[in-house]
């Protein structure tokens, strides 16, 4: 079974409206499926309509960021993003199959 961890890696911000406003959030989405990792990258955007729900930069938290972005995406959206890291596990775990050039017989 795979575990799905959600991280922020990097905020970027405005000083309007508010200090420290973010405006881009940039995050990383790993899977670990017992010796198996992969992960995948992205970002959000935010704007001031969510201004109502302003949170001083310093009290911010890895999960009240992460909530706002899985907020945009939407259940099917995180369902998307975990189906992609699951898929790299997939191929980890059972590496698929390639054809092979072979030599055509009444050549050899």
């Amino acid at each position: 079974m795979t575990i799905y961890t959600w991280t922020v890696t990097n905020l970027y911000t405005l000083q309007q409206p508010d200090p420290n406003y973010v405006v881009n959030a940039y995050w990383r989405l790993t899977g670990v499926d017992g010796q198996y990792t992969a992960y995948i990258e992205n970002s959000n955007q935010f704007d001031s309509q969510q201004e109502s729900n302003f949170i001083p930069y310093d009290q911010l938290t890895n999960d009240i960021v992460i909530g706002w972005v899985q907020n945009q995406l939407g259940a099917s959206g995180i369902s998307n993003w975990e189906a992609c890291v699951q898929g790299q596990i997939n191929s980890k775990i059972t590496p698929p199959v390639s054809p092979q050039n072979t030599p055509l017989p009444w050549s050899v």
